[in-house]
Parts: structure tokens; C-alpha cells; sequence
């Protein structure tokens, strides 16, 4: 059964709390990051992406980078910016996207859950990925990234969040700059928060990784290196029940075509797939149907019926690909090490497949139907894996507004 608990979060003051929220660390480039903070001191930017604080040729994984990291939070802490809550809580978090909203609870997991399987996973990690936030969590002490889990619900833990909610002030609500509401409250009664804790350790056998295998695996590994440290055995997570859950498409552009034409290309694809031009950008409605940009054109490809399995794995989207283009054709074998590929975001919409593969730094695009919720969940609690950069989930949790330090 999952073990969570309540915790003193570092945050900021009520005021300036949309001032200190950022995107996530890693769906910004060092430059994007530069320019969101621009002119923003308080911007918590500065400390999960402190390069923007160095010279624009420092080595982002470099030690200066991380020292500086230490060096801003420290500073916003003893600006006043930042403080420390004086006792534990649960804290809500809401956020409410083009009218759609979710709200999930901001606790402290436990690190043996992680390790003992009961926090469940569903992507390999690259390590020099894991490394960087190793090197961010010791040099700051501090859990900045929050990793988002996902739960089946428990009607008993939502009727408690939505009863909070309704009877209490929140501590922040602000729409950010991209237009998405952020709203969080503390769960200050002590017995609430116990009940919580007793919820989740006899009503929610698992949680499951929806965003952030990096950062918790590098929580992970924290906790062995530190030991004696009681902060360091649990790390930083939202978890949200599955029912308000929403996963977007995680898309994939290519730099060449393994020494293909355009048209010896499309001729090999035609063994696994049906082929139809498309006047327009290709926006999967349905399972096993893909869009392609090519050259300046759109196709709409079909997978073949045969040329896939129905377990687990083999019936996702992201699979299909994999197997019948990316390593059959493109000769593509290891997604998460392979320089050919890039992964863009369904949020970032079609037009950012376009602009990569007509910028001439990319080949060819590929459009994907979003893996589902019970998907995610069917493939975790099998033990197997998904190919790499599988879910986009939004919208985003900001870093910044809730901090754990160890």
C-alpha cells in the first residue's frame, strides 16, 4: 500500500507566488529558459535552470551550473522570497486548462515505495539525465521538481479534497502567462491530514508514474548516498486520481531517411500501412492511424491488420511505430541514445512538426494517438515498459511553489 505524508514546504510569499512559478525544467531549452526569465529575479528559474545566470557557453551539466543553483535559492530564501512552512501539511493543487480541470495532492512518497515497486513505472531513464538531477538535489539539498503520479481513485480521498476546497481560502490562485490557472491550498487540520495518510496506506495499493521518472529515479539514488538523511527518504510528488486525467500526444521528428528517397520511402512503407495524402496537418483520431510530413505533404498512414499485437505493448501506437518504421526502415533501434530522433510535445501542436522538418534540420514527422490513462496503467502493473517519451501529459505543474528540502 503507498505510503505518503505530509511535509513543511518551502514556498513563496502569497504575492509573489506568480512571480516565483515556472515552467518544469525540462520542457525548456537553456535559450527559452534565458528569455521566460528575462527582467524576473524572483523567477524560480534561476535555480532549476540556473544556467541562465552564467555565460550562454557555460556547460549546462557542468559544476558551476549547480553551485549557482545553491547560490539563488539560498538567495530567495534570505530575500524573504521564499519561507518555510512551520509544520507539516497536504497541500491541493488545481489547475484549470482551456476549461478543463484536475486537481491532485501535493505530498512527500516514500522512497522504499519506489524501490519496492509500489510506486510503479513505465519508461527506462537515461542516466546522464538522472546524474543532472542527482548533482541539482545534493548541491541545493533541496527536491525541486515535483513528479506527477497518477492513482486509481478513491471516492473517500476525493470527497475530502473537494470538501477542503469548497470550505477553505486558498493559499494561491493566479493564471499563468500561458493561460492556465494554478490554485493550491493548505490542509491545515492535523486530523485531516491523518486521515489522508490512513486512506492511501489501506485504500491505494499503487501509484503509478505519470511525468518525472528522472526525477524520481534520482530521488532514489539521493536517498542511498545520503542515509541518515530522514528528508532524503521521501521525495517530492502530486497524485492525482485517473478519472481527471488527460494524456496529449508525444510526437516524433527524424533527421534522415537511413539513405532513402522520398519515394523509395513511402514505397517501404506501404508493406505495413495503408498511405492516403492529406490536404491538411494529420491529428490522429483513432488507434493505429498516424500522420506523416514529408517534403511539404501530409499522408495519413493506416497500420495494416497483422502488423502488430494486441499484448500490453505491442497494440500501442507508440510501438507500432517503433517497430515498423523507426527500426525496420529508419534504422532507428535505441530511442533514448539515437541523435536521429527528436520527441515534441502534443502541446507544442502540428505546426512545430512542420516548422522542424521545413527548417531542413529535421526529415520527416511523425503524428501519434495518445496512449490512454488505463493503458498506462495496464503496461506498469504488467512490469513491462513503454518505448521512450510515450505520454505527454498537460497541463504542467510549476515549479517553485512547493519545494522539499532535505
Amino acid at each position: 500500500m503507498a505510503i505518503i505524508a505530509p511535509f513543511r514546504a518551502l514556498r513563496p510569499k502569497k504575492e509573489l507566488a506568480e512571480k516565483v512559478a515556472s515552467r518544469p525544467y525540462d520542457v525548456l531549452n537553456s535559450e527559452e529558459a534565458r528569455e521566460e526569465a528575462k527582467g524576473n529575479e524572483a523567477s524560480f528559474l534561476h535555480v532549476t535552470k540556473s544556467e541562465i545566470d552564467l555565460p550562454s557557453n557555460a556547460d549546462s551539466h557542468g559544476e558551476p551550473v549547480y553551485r549557482k543553483a545553491n547560490e539563488n535559492l539560498d538567495r530567495l530564501i534570505n530575500q524573504g522570497t521564499l519561507f518555510r512552512e512551520e509544520t507539516a501539511h497536504y497541500y491541493i493543487y488545481q489547475l484549470i486548462m482551456k476549461g478543463r480541470s484536475q486537481t491532485g495532492l501535493v505530498c512527500l512518497s516514500s522512497i522504499d515505495d519506489y524501490f519496492n515497486d509500489v510506486i510503479k513505472k513505465h519508461e527506462f531513464t537515461r542516466p546522464e539525465k538522472e546524474q543532472d538531477r542527482i548533482n541539482h538535489i545534493k548541491t541545493t539539498r533541496a527536491q525541486t521538481g515535483n513528479v506527477f503520479l497518477a492513482y486509481r481513485d478513491v471516492k473517500e480521498v476525493n470527497n475530502t479534497i473537494d470538501s477542503w476546497k469548497t470550505g477553505n481560502a486558498p493559499v494561491y490562485d493566479f493564471m499563468a502567462d500561458d493561460g492556465i490557472r494554478h490554485t493550491i491550498w493548505a490542509i491545515t487540520d492535523a486530523r485531516i491530514n491523518d486521515s489522508i495518510t490512513k486512506i492511501f496506506a489501506n485504500e491505494v495499493p499503487a501509484t503509478y508514474i505519470a511525468d518525472g521518472h528522472h526525477r524520481a529515479a534520482s530521488a532514489a539514488k539521493v536517498s542511498q548516498q545520503i542515509p541518515d538523511s530522514k528528508d532524503a527518504k521521501y521525495f517530492l510528488t502530486t497524485i492525482f486520481p485517473a478519472s481527471e486525467l488527460a494524456i496529449l500526444d508525444y510526437n516524433r521528428v527524424v533527421k534522415d531517411l537511413n539513405g532513402h528517397n522520398a519515394e523509395d520511402f513511402i514505397s517501404a512503407l506501404q508493406e505495413e500501412f495503408l498511405i492516403t495524402l492529406s490536404p491538411e496537418p494529420v491529428k490522429p483520431t483513432q488507434l493505429h492511424e498516424f500522420g506523416m510530413y514529408l517534403d511539404g505533404q501530409w499522408y495519413i498512414l493506416t497500420a495494416r491488420k497483422g502488423t502488430y499485437t494486441n499484448d500490453p505493448i505491442g497494440v500501442l501506437d507508440v510501438t507500432v511505430l517503433s517497430n515498423n518504421i523507426l527500426k525496420k526502415i529508419l534504422g532507428i533501434r535505441d530511442q533514448r541514445t539515437d541523435k536521429r530522433i527528436d520527441f515534441v510535445g502534443g502541446i507544442r501542436g502540428l505546426g512545430e512538426l512542420e516548422k522542424r522538418v521545413n527548417s531542413g534540420e529535421m526529415k520527416v514527422a511523425f503524428s501519434l494517438f495518445p496512449v490512454t490513462i488505463e493503458q498506462l496503467f495496464d503496461i506498469a502493473d504488467s512490469g513491462n515498459v513503454m518505448p521512450p517519451k510515450s505520454t505527454w501529459f498537460e497541463p504542467k505543474l510549476r515549479d517553485g511553489l512547493l519545494t522539499h528540502l532535505i
